[in-house]
């Protein structure tokens, strides 16, 4: 039989965890409840992550083991206290999804199996319009985490080159991500054409350290700068959001001067909490970092203007984009006539 339900008091709510000792996590034996009272544990920092942005649960109903799936749109049944925002997808179509303003909606969404938090990176009012450019590395086979934090540590330095202060995390898994505050001035596909430049950047700074190639048959043993997280509805796991690892590991905040000793396995919802009630958070101060795009689209325009390098690749699953090149893989694509 299912144990009994708890009562849990986060703030002003009482949240209710159903089947409290249900296995998630088989290989460390973490249940739906230590994931929820991670959540709580750590809910001021996830909160200067997400709060008031349109944000996916990662769900999985039967732990680990079982399937999982994207809720993007705000479960029914959801209390009153659980706010959404609309947003709209690709393809157009409109969606509530949910919007967390408090650490009761974390512990809400973990009772619903959600392992995983992946915030847009909007805020809103303005949905349409990224208030954080965002840098996914993404390490290929025959590659090393060493090789990451240098990717890494050179991204910062072309960033800080162009007025844009970055701060890290490790992803959960084998990679990094930078986060930048940006003024919510432009739409997403001039995001991601900053994106794609400051990927172009790099891949020239240190071609056999860094790739910008879409295709995975041209990025070698190289760290993959994934521009295409910055693409409407791609998101990356937030700040403290615990991983659907078999570990439990966390997409963990990050000083740069500790990022040369950590891996990412030192991280888990039983680790985290300790570290976070110690260590200020390292993303504290980000907001007051906002920076601007101008330097960034510069590059781009030059990369378009002296290089003929244009848009690249959008995910399959996107509709086609005005400017995009043939989405087709290099080594299946027909020779052009003579």
């Amino acid at each position: 039989m299912a144990a009994e339900a708890l009562q849990i008091t986060v703030g002003d709510r009482v949240v209710k965890v159903s089947n409290p000792g249900k296995v998630l996590f088989p290989e460390p034996g973490l249940t739906k409840e230590d994931l929820v009272r991670y959540y709580i544990a750590v809910g001021e920092g996830m909160l200067r992550a997400i709060a008031g942005r349109p944000t996916a649960l990662r769900r999985y109903p039967d732990g680990l083991g079982g399937e999982s799936f994207f809720q993007k749109r705000a479960p029914k049944g959801a209390p009153p206290w659980v706010e959404t925002v609309q947003i709209r997808f690709p393809s157009g179509r409109p969606a509530d999804e949910i919007c967390p303003t408090e650490v009761a909606v974390l512990a809400w969404a973990a009772n619903l199996a959600a392992i995983e938090f992946h915030p847009w990176p909007v805020r809103r009012p303005k949905v349409d319009h990224p208030d954080e450019l965002r840098v996914d590395l993404d390490p290929q086979p025959g590659t090393t985490f060493r090789d990451v934090v240098a990717a890494a540590r050179l991204a910062r330095e072309v960033l800080a080159e162009v007025g844009c202060t970055a701060f890290v995390k490790t992803s959960g898994g084998r990679g990094l991500h930078l986060a930048v505050r940006i003024a919510p001035e432009w739409d997403f596909i001039e995001v991601r054409r900053a994106a794609i430049a400051l990927a172009r950047e790099l891949a020239r700074r240190q071609p056999g350290l860094v790739t910008a190639e879409w295709w995975k048959e041209q990025r070698g043993e190289r760290i993959f700068v994934d521009f295409n997280q910055a693409a409407r509805d791609r998101s990356m796991a937030a700040a403290y959001s615990a991983r659907a690892t078999s570990a439990a590991t966390v997409s963990a905040p990050v000083t740069w001067d500790e990022l040369g000793d950590v891996e990412p396995g030192d991280f888990t919802i039983v680790t985290m909490p300790e570290r976070f009630a110690r260590v200020e958070d390292p993303r504290a101060a980000m907001d007051e970092t906002v920076c601007r795009l101008d330097g960034l689209l510069e590059m781009a325009a030059a990369d378009e203007r002296d290089r003929g390098l244009g848009d690249m690749p959008y995910p399959p699953d996107y509709p086609k984009m005005p400017g995009e090149p043939m989405r087709v893989q290099p080594s299946r694509a027909r020779p052009t006539a003579s």
